[in-house]
């Protein structure tokens, strides 16, 4: 064999070892997602010496109404999966339309899998009832959640969502979170992009769900 055959195959046996090198010792931190908002740091004792872990926010389960007439708890929405969540303020001036037919999306996409779901809460304009309808909400997969004007401002704070000069709850970025109820990504629902970098993520912490739950 030709020195610059030998050359060429010994490169083409080596780059597969070097992309199993590089995913091995890189890949776990390359797509490990952020957690939002850390709250405090908590300091145990392992083995004599102290380790210091940070804990992050949690969100809370508000009893809100959803199209179906009936209180739902997040947490029980959520189960053991995912779920993307946005605020939808029907009558706001300046409103864009854009982050709630994304979630459409996102419904259509992950329509026959049942770790994801969809959370929108109403902050003024319409109601669950119509906006399921409007909006084409499959049942047991998008939930339109509703409550009185305290209420869904201490969803908005959960959120760490500012308070507008007028007090009207108004977003148009989307939240990613996962089955313990932290937030995990934050996107602009306006932006292509954005929108695209959630639907990765999704799919990240989908692939961490069932690698997780085959080392059980």
């Amino acid at each position: 064999m030709r020195p610059r055959q030998t050359l060429l195959l010994g490169l083409m046996l080596l780059v597969p070892v070097l992309a199993f090198l590089f995913l091995k010792s890189f890949g776990t931190n390359h797509y490990a997602l952020p957690t939002f908002f850390p709250e405090r740091v908590d300091s145990t004792q392992v083995g004599g010496k102290w380790q210091r872990d940070t804990v992050y926010h949690h969100l809370n389960s508000f009893g809100l109404t959803s199209q179906s007439g009936h209180p739902e708890a997040i947490a029980e929405i959520a189960g053991r999966g995912l779920y993307v969540a946005g605020f939808l303020c029907a009558n706001c001036p300046g409103a864009s339309p854009e982050p709630i037919a994304q979630l459409a999306r996102v419904q259509e996409l992950y329509r026959q899998d049942s770790q994801v779901k969809l959370v929108t809460y109403l902050t003024a304009g319409i109601t669950p009832e119509k906006a399921a309808e409007q909006y084409g909400a499959i049942a047991g997969k998008w939930w339109f959640l509703a409550g009185d004007s305290a209420t869904m401002r201490r969803v908005a704070d959960d959120y760490h969502l500012p308070t507008a000069t007028n007090s009207t709850i108004q977003t148009s970025n989307l939240f990613l979170i996962d089955r313990d109820q932290q937030i995990r990504g934050i996107y602009d629902g306006t932006k292509h992009k954005e929108i695209e970098r959630l639907l990765t993520e999704i799919g990240v912490l989908l692939y961490i769900y069932e690698h997780d739950d085959a080392d059980r």
